[in-house]
């Protein structure tokens, strides 16, 4: 298993390029300190108390990270639905139950990367859909951690 990707083929998940504002700029919105409850209703709050920039909250390392839209629907009981766009951190090294991107074969696709009887395996998250189990002569090449899911709700 390999941690740097070795084939740009097309595939089903699309790299979004993504600008950051020049050094020194600031894209940063409000932030109420107080959390939403999704249960009951509760009163809110009157003021901002802080200010939020996402690039800080999504991006741990901006040289390692990368953005990719989803295609497909084998990871939805993880939260991850088509059309989402998923931070991914190459920095970070999969661990046992980490969702990743990664490409077999030279085929992307987002699972859960766990080892089973010491062998990888790329499971989905959604019936209908097969665990990938990586056998001997197979490339599996871990392009990155996912790190975060942004989704439309309605």
């Amino acid at each position: 298993m390999s941690t740097r990707p070795s084939s740009s083929s097309e595939h089903a998940l699309v790299a979004t390029a993504v600008r950051r504002p020049r050094k020194g700029v600031e894209v940063r919105r409000s932030l109420y300190q107080s959390r939403v409850p999704a249960g009951f209703p509760s009163p809110a709050d009157d003021h901002v108390e802080a200010s939020l920039d996402l690039s800080e909250e999504l991006i741990g390392k901006e040289e390692a990270t990368f953005f990719v839209r989803v295609a497909g629907g084998s990871m939805t009981e993880a939260g991850i639905h088509d059309g989402d766009l998923l931070v991914v951190d190459r920095s970070v090294e999969p661990e046992d139950g980490s969702v990743v991107v990664a490409a077999l074969d030279g085929e992307l696709t987002v699972k859960r990367y766990e080892v089973r009887s010491g062998c990888p395996c790329l499971m989905p998250e959604a019936s209908g859909y097969d665990p990938i189990p990586i056998r001997e002569g197979q490339e599996l090449v871990v392009w990155g951690v996912v790190r975060h899911v942004v989704h439309e709700v309605s």
